[in-house]
This record gives C-alpha cells, structure tokens and sequence, in this order.
C-alpha cells in the first residue's frame, strides 16, 4: 500500500525520472513517511484498547516480579523477529511505555527490533553463510538485553515525557464500556500521532535525502580507510543515515567484498539501522535528551564492541 502511494506520488503525480537521484530520495521520503505514521496511529490505538481490559498498576506490578533479566530477554527476543526498522521501531516502544511496562524493558525491544529480523537474517545467511548470521543475531538480542538492563538500572522513568495529565487520570480509571474503549483508544492514538507528526516529517526527510545522494563508494572509501579506528569511525558515519537492516546486508557484503573488515562493515550496518538520526529525531519527542543520549550511547558502544568481536573472529 504504502510503496503504491508513494510510487504514485513520485512519478505520476510529481513526474520525476525513475531512478535519479531526487526521484528515490522523494520516494523514500513518502514511503516512509506514510508507513510510521500509519503505524504510530494503527499501534498506539491497538495497544491502549487492550489496555483498558487491564490496570496499567498491575501490569507494572506483575512484570516487575519476573526475575532479572527474563522481561529484557522476552522484549529482545520480540524485538528480533518482527520486521521494523529503527523508526518504524518507536510506535511499539511508544505502545509499551504507554501500557506502563518498564522502561528497561521498553529499550530491550526498542535496541533489537531494528538490529535483528528474520529478513536481515535470511539475506546474511545467504551471502555470508549460517554461522555468522546465528552469531549476529545473538550479538543484537544480546546488546538488547544488556542495553536494556542498564537503562533500567539506572531507574530513567522520569526522562520520558509522552505521558500528561490525562494519562495520569487513566491511571486511576479505565472506561467500561466497549464504545468507551475504543474512544478512549482512539483519542491516544491520534493525540500520539499528533505529537510526533512533525518529527516524523523532520527525520525522514533528512534521512531521504542522505539516503539519494550519498554513494556506495563513500563507505568505501571512508570506512576502509582506517585501520585500528575503523569500527568507532564506521559507526559515526552510520548513525546519521538512515535504513533497514533487510536493505543494507546487500551493500555491507559489497563493501566487505571491497576489503573492508566483516566487523567494521557490521558496525557500519547496525550504526545505520538500529541508531539513525531520524529516530533520535523522533525519540526527542517522548523523551528528555539525556535519555536519548544515554541510549545512544549505550547502543553505540555496544555497536563498536560488536564489531571489533567480528573482526577478531572472521
């Protein structure tokens, strides 16, 4: 649906030449655009309907009696075989904080989800074999985990700032009725897409436009130029970029087939997928810059520690 419309868009209605440049940066663009924001408002809604068939209090309670660890393990583990990239990622990780569940936990899905999924990992089966595609999808629900587990500790509820007034009420009162219900859902969901509709405009279109001028060859020669720094340096050219694990595995083989070093191409990957700039631009809005930045930084070293891993190993 979404690739029809912005095909739409693109060539019949604007009239741009398939295949320039500007062509499939605008096509990116609305793409992308139309397929987060549906989410956001699609998800956001399902998951405060089901919400209201459960106290936000006992949710909260009874995930946190799990023992250590277990919560992260199961949201890493979703977060890996569902097919989102990083901002298509933030409307479940929205849907989570919203029903009150952990932010520790929230993190866990919202650090694998764009990592590892079950395309990504296919398509690095096939080309990079077996083995290393197993080992890679550890290393991503590990970082997940681990990521997970310190945000948590580091007890951050209070750097998320989604949640208003009107929440807080619902904390204390749910509707009763099934038309109630779906009001009620009905009015997150759009009060949420609201919130991060000039987000989402913001950060794709900046993530477009890198995504239809900057050439293969830059990674190249950018990235394999380096030696002993070319996993941080790697993961520093990937995070403004923006895309899917599913849609990089093919350039990262081409870049490693050029010379460079599986882990380096690796870090360059997960940088670009799992830490893009439009998702900070996004997360901006339902959190404080410290908590973004502590999730990118504890993502980012995760990212560096992968690599070196990979580069050691392979």
């Amino acid at each position: 649906m979404y690739k029809s419309v912005s095909d739409f868009i693109t060539y019949q209605l604007f009239h741009l030449q398939a295949e320039t440049q500007l062509a499939d940066a605008v096509n990116f663009f609305f793409y992308d655009v139309l397929k987060i924001l549906f989410l956001i408002f699609a998800v956001v809604t399902i998951i405060n309907f089901i919400r209201t068939f459960f106290e936000p209090k006992r949710i909260k309670e009874k995930i946190g009696k799990l023992p250590c660890g277990i919560g992260n393990v199961a949201a890493a583990t979703f977060g890996a075989i569902t097919p989102f990239c990083s901002c298509s990622s933030v409307p479940l990780f929205v849907g989570f904080i919203e029903t009150r569940i952990p932010i520790g936990i929230a993190f866990s899905f919202l650090i694998t989800s764009p990592l590892v999924n079950e395309v990504a990992f296919v398509i690095m089966g096939g080309l990079f074999g077996w083995k290393l595609a197993f080992l890679y999808a550890l290393a991503g629900i590990t970082l997940g985990v681990i990521g997970g587990l310190v945000i948590g500790m580091l007890k951050m509820e209070k750097e998320i700032i989604l949640e208003s007034s009107e929440d807080k009420q619902s904390e204390n009162y749910m509707p009763k009725t099934f038309h109630g219900k779906i009001k009620f859902a009905l009015r997150i969901g759009a009060r949420t897409f609201k919130k991060l509709l000039p987000y989402v405009v913001v950060g794709v279109g900046i993530g477009a436009i890198i995504h239809g001028y900057v050439p293969q060859e830059f990674f190249v020669n950018t990235v394999g130029r380096y030696e002993i720094l070319s996993v941080p340096i790697a993961a520093l050219i990937g995070i403004p970029i923006y895309a899917g694990c599913s849609t990089l595995v093919p350039l990262i083989f081409s870049i490693t087939a050029n010379g460079v070093p599986l882990g380096t191409s690796l870090a360059l990957m997960m940088a670009m997928a799992g830490l893009s700039l439009p998702e900070g631009i996004i997360l901006k809005r339902v959190m404080t810059f410290k908590l973004l930045a502590t999730f990118f930084g504890l993502v980012a070293i995760g990212i560096i520690a992968i690599g070196y891993l990979f580069n050691t190993i392979s």
